[in-house]
């Protein structure tokens, strides 16, 4: 008997409560997240190789991008602490997060783990480019909250795969956002299963707020500039070629845009933000994007 979207809902939140079918925290990825969100200047190349290896799948990952001719290596490179020194604490940061949040997507998934990611990851670099456009304190934590915005998706799939794949088709056929499509199908959308996760496994009140709040963002009440900036840059990838594997058909004005009015009322510069040259700026992370991913996803 097919559930209605009201029962799916009390079923899927059911067992997110219960977090019984749901992966266990990589146990790299709290102590790791937690340590990299703090700027680059203040880590320390030996603890990141000291929570990298602690996890063999992510160890594999790193070094297997280490040695991509993606980063232009001559010489190989067969310790964590060298592909950290070769690739910089930054892009270690970036690719020890994706590599531990790669890991979690269910294998027998329909919905391919590269075109997930790519979004995540070109969310990541929008939010990270746009928080330094109008002047955020801290473009990292933009960045890390870009890469994270979508958790939600990976707890459908894990807890309610058939009918998260008829809200994903259900979008794709009509064009419209897949929280729009889970909300109709599931009863809920991966924002408010995200946020509930991003609590249990306590990713930092900043982080929560931004999974949670970035499809709503008039109703969030706390660190609203950093959740508008990953809305605007959600929307920026989902009307780009970073989207959820299909186009949304419809017109985006961003000055018109809820998260707009909120980061105004902070910062004044982003009425005199240049979109169009950002847009163009963006679309240059497509191709970084598509091999980073590829890359990452397809260790030898």
């Amino acid at each position: 008997m097919l559930l209605t979207p009201s029962q799916t809902k009390e079923s899927l939140l059911r067992k997110l409560r219960g977090v019984n079918q749901v992966p266990d925290l990589p146990i790299v990825l709290a102590p790791l997240l937690n340590y990299l969100q703090q700027p680059v200047d203040s880590m320390q190349v030996a603890e990141v190789v000291r929570l990298i290896s602690r996890d063999k799948a992510l160890t594999a990952q790193c070094l297997h991008l280490a040695n991509s001719p993606l980063f232009g290596r001559w010489q190989p490179v067969d310790t964590v602490h060298g592909a950290v020194v070769a690739l910089g604490l930054r892009r270690m940061r970036e690719i020890a997060t994706s590599c531990c949040l790669l890991n979690l997507t269910p294998r027998a998934s329909k919905l391919d783990p590269v075109v997930f990611w790519e979004h995540a990851l070109g969310c990541a670099l929008a939010s990270r480019h746009l928080a330094r456009a109008v002047g955020f304190a801290d473009p990292e934590k933009a960045y890390l909250a870009g890469l994270l915005h979508d958790f939600g998706i990976l707890m459908h799939l894990w807890l309610a795969p058939r009918e998260f794949q008829e809200a994903w088709e259900k979008a794709r056929a009509a064009h419209i956002p897949l929280q729009d499509a889970e909300e109709e199908v599931l009863g809920v959308g991966h924002s408010e299963t995200g946020r509930m996760l991003a609590e249990r496994w306590r990713f930092g009140d900043p982080l929560v707020a931004a999974i949670g709040g970035h499809h709503d963002v008039a109703k969030v009440t706390a660190h609203r500039s950093l959740v508008a900036i990953v809305a605007l840059s959600d929307v920026l990838c989902r009307m780009g070629g970073l989207n959820h594997g299909y186009s949304e058909e419809r017109q985006v004005d961003m000055v018109e845009e809820p998260a707009f009015a909120v980061l105004s009322e902070e910062f004044p510069a982003i009425h005199t933000l240049d979109w169009e040259r950002l847009t163009f700026e963006l679309d240059t992370f497509v191709v970084e994007v598509h091999q980073l991913v590829n890359v990452v996803s397809c260790p030898k």
